[in-house]
């Protein structure tokens, strides 16, 4: 028979393993969901049917508690691509920490800083910010405590090798990767009929989300200054 080390190492093994085959969002999600040896789920008072080891899913009397880190995912595509359509879901679906570099830039440019003003000229000119700039603000992101308690869903970083180096150099590793695949002639076209609301943060399109029909919402929409097709085509080349 197995020792007791033995046998909580393959609980702990096989409850995760039936929690990923299952495509459970348990398997990501935030510490407190709990899954018998045999995928089974198991209400408080229930014994797991191997073992005899409680498995309840409540986390205040779960004295063996299976703790799941936030998951850790970075989201790639070019410009216009919908990253930020889907990031929504994943932030919906998983709760994690959305961390967008291009927000981050646009709110530095909006209150005038020396940080906003230099990559407001390189965003004109649909350049990319250097990448010094852009690792000083993940990295400071990313040691928050929201960030380690809920995971962290990375948008538009990294984008060169260099960053990609920092993030390794920094121990900073990702567990999911997604890339976004969308046709030149399909992404300038969304660029330019592309609309954001500077309140709610929300993007639309004219043409294939339009906005609200408030008149207060309408006033207040706002035209990237990149988002035109001359800045899209040398975006598109960059990336």
């Amino acid at each position: 028979a197995p020792s007791a080390p033995e046998r909580m190492r393959l609980f702990v093994f096989a409850a995760t393993a039936a929690a990923l085959l299952a495509g459970s969002v348990d398997a990501f999600q935030a510490p407190g969901s709990f899954v018998s040896p045999l995928g089974l789920r198991s209400s408080s008072a229930q014994k797991g049917p191997v073992f005899g080891l409680r498995t309840p899913t409540s986390r205040a009397c779960n004295p063996l508690q299976l703790e799941m880190a936030g998951p850790k995912i970075i989201i790639a595509g070019a410009p216009a691509s919908g990253k930020g359509t889907q990031c929504e879901f994943i932030v919906d679906k998983f709760g994690v920490v959305h961390i967008s570099t291009g927000d981050a830039l646009r709110e530095q440019v909006s209150k005038g800083t020396e940080l906003g003003k230099l990559a407001k000229e390189y965003m004109d000119k649909g350049g990319l910010v250097p990448d010094e700039v852009m690792i000083g603000i993940v990295e400071s992101r990313l040691a928050q405590d929201d960030c380690k308690e809920k995971g962290w869903l990375l948008d538009g970083f990294p984008r060169t090798g260099v960053q990609a180096e920092a993030m390794a150099k920094a121990g900073i590793e990702a567990e999911k990767f997604l890339l976004l695949n969308v046709p030149d002639d399909v992404l300038i076209e969304r660029c330019v009929g592309r609309r954001s609301d500077p309140v709610t943060g929300k993007i639309y399109h004219l043409t294939f989300n339009p906005p609200p029909e408030d008149p207060e919402v309408q006033a207040r929409l706002v035209h990237r200054s990149d988002d035109t097709e001359e800045a899209m085509v040398k975006r598109i080349e960059q990336y």
